[in-house]
């Protein structure tokens, strides 16, 4: 393939036209099925001696609004939804390569089910959860602090792994292991504890479901090697694109919105072609 793509459009309306088994990863975060619009105000703080907010030594800034990205995230057959783009995902893998779904807990146990028939349950890999604190807390049950990830292979057993190319994190009670271990850390488990995007960090885009890049990138290091072409169709503020560019890997990101497709060229400035669904180039081109 060449050089990376921004596809704007339905995915629907491109997948198609890949050649089968092209993609080593496919990792995507479809529409959680909230049933409410899902928006994010963007804003930036700048130095202003008249400005309306007082930072360190007594700096003062004001805040502008930037914008606000939403979409609505509610489908009355949310399996109906995502079952044909499953079906292209389960084509376009390599027989060695991985799917990564990433769903709301509401959802997760209907999808697998779904990615069971598709896939074969002896393709099911891990349940990852992803924990988090941070947001909302009810009172009347427990908080909700964590995501759902789903890993299928292309071929039972047959998926690539490289555990050694993940990067390793501290073991939580370190007094119970050796100085050797403790120095080389320890290989994350299916449980991977990881703050969300900081509203105030440099990665953040202002995209109302921007997941961390730290998630993604430990992805892409273990179901990937450099060079390999990975897809999001879904591609929200681009994640993908911006972990497989730190990691010398290819991507196609696909997504409709507006807001999306503009943050992601923000994101990856020059690094990634823009096409628009109707205008892919031959499949021919897309392979590997």
């Amino acid at each position: 393939m060449s050089g990376d793509r921004i596809i704007v459009g339905d995915n629907m309306d491109v997948l198609p036209g890949f050649p089968d088994a092209c993609f080593r990863l496919i990792c995507t975060d479809p529409p959680f099925n909230t049933g409410r619009a899902q928006r994010r105000t963007r804003l930036a703080t700048v130095a202003d001696p008249d400005g309306d907010r007082t930072g360190f030594g007594g700096r003062r800034y004001r805040t502008e609004r930037l914008g606000e990205a939403a979409f609505d995230d509610v489908h009355e057959d949310y399996l109906g939804f995502l079952e044909p783009r499953l079906l292209e995902a389960h084509r376009l893998l390599a027989p060695d390569g991985t799917l990564y779904v990433h769903l709301d807990y509401r959802e997760a146990h209907y999808v697998k089910v779904l990615l069971d028939r598709i896939f074969g349950r002896n393709c099911f890999v891990n349940e990852l959860i992803w924990a988090y604190d941070y947001g909302a807390k009810p009172r009347r049950r427990w908080p909700a602090k964590h995501d759902t990830i789903l890993m299928y292979s292309r071929t039972p057993d047959g998926h690539l792994f490289d555990a050694d190319a993940v990067e390793r994190e501290p073991y939580m009670a370190p007094g119970l292991v050796t100085a050797q271990k403790r120095a080389r850390g320890k290989l994350p488990t299916d449980t991977w504890w990881h703050t969300i995007v900081s509203p105030t960090g440099r990665e953040r885009t202002g995209y109302p479901t921007q997941k961390p890049e730290g998630i993604v990138r430990r992805m892409v290091q273990a179901s990937t090697r450099p060079g390999d072409l990975c897809l999001d169709p879904f591609a929200g503020s681009g994640t993908l694109g911006a972990a497989c560019r730190a990691l010398g890997r290819s991507f196609v990101l696909i997504d409709r919105s507006a807001d999306a497709v503009a943050v992601m060229e923000r994101r990856l400035g020059e690094t990634a072609e823009r096409v628009y669904a109707g205008s892919v180039r031959a499949p021919s081109e897309l392979a590997t």
